[in-house]
């Protein structure tokens, strides 16, 4: 899964060379999210994981409310600049939209292995005149490799805080591939402080079988994913203040009006999320 091409604001700028007869985490997730970019493999492999963790949707969309109320939070409090690796499929609200709106001078860095995604990257690069956006095709695996293709875009100043959104993504990356040594070298090149980390990570706490159900689904399918408890997702944070309420379910993380209206259990959503600055 290495890197392929690089997009800008102004094209997404290469060939498109898609593996449409496998299954691909980024549009399963699509599928859960109801959306249509997704192909029969996508959507075997995810009735697959329904017939056994029923509450996936419940618990993508509890993600995807949580990338909202965080993105929503650090632009309140002052942050400009967002790198969000494992972006997905575009789903609107994007996070430069949110970003935005709280303040049209954001830039955003979006960055994805999965080639399906730069044909949709033009929806990612709809910025205010006031910010900007870009996208580049990477693979988390490579950070180093990341995090230069992303200072190659001239949008983030990497010496200026930086917000790095990792939300649902390493629990795709085993301890054997190096999860932890990934998140310390994005840390430590991300050293402005008050730069922030904000991740959500699949977790067996709340309902083990049904998750432990889920992720054999998503193995056979040929999609590795390795479940975190709570202290193991703390170590991703080691050596930044995490901000309240702490490591929580994502549901659980300042729930706002719109969270509210639907109620998510702590086992539907199986998932820690938290967000923590760089002292």
């Amino acid at each position: 899964m290495a890197d392929e091409t690089t997009g800008s604001d102004d094209t997404p700028g290469a060939e498109v060379t898609l593996d449409i007869h496998r299954p691909h985490s980024a549009r399963m997730y699509d599928y859960f999210l109801g959306g249509t970019t997704n192909f029969e493999p996508d959507r075997t492999a995810a009735a697959q994981t329904l017939a056994v963790f029923p509450n996936a949707p419940v618990a993508a969309r509890a993600n995807r409310a949580f990338m909202r109320r965080t993105t929503r939070m650090l632009a309140r409090h002052g942050i400009t600049q967002f790198l969000d690796i494992g972006t997905g499929i575009p789903t609107s609200p994007n996070l430069h939209e949110v970003a935005q709106q709280v303040n049209p001078s954001c830039r955003v860095v979006y960055a994805d292995n999965d080639p399906i995604v730069l044909t949709h990257a033009r929806a990612l690069l709809r910025s205010t005149p006031e910010g900007r956006t870009a996208y580049i095709q990477a693979d988390v695996r490579d950070p180093e490799h990341v995090l230069d293709a992303v200072k190659m875009t001239g949008v983030i100043d990497l010496d200026r805080p930086v917000a790095l959104s990792m939300n649902a993504l390493l629990h795709f990356v085993s301890d054997g591939d190096g999860a932890y040594e990934i998140a310390e070298v994005f840390k430590r090149r991300l050293r402005a402080p008050g730069s922030a980390l904000v991740l959500s990570h699949i977790t067996p706490d709340f309902a083990p079988e049904e998750t432990a159900r889920g992720v054999r689904a998503y193995r056979a399918s040929g999609t590795y994913v390795q479940t975190r408890a709570q202290a193991e997702f703390a170590r991703f944070f080691e050596g930044w203040k995490l901000a309240d309420p702490g490591i929580v379910s994502t549901p659980r993380w300042r729930p706002d009006a719109e969270s509210a209206r639907i109620e998510v259990t702590d086992a539907q959503a199986s998932c820690y999320g938290a967000v923590a600055f760089r002292p």
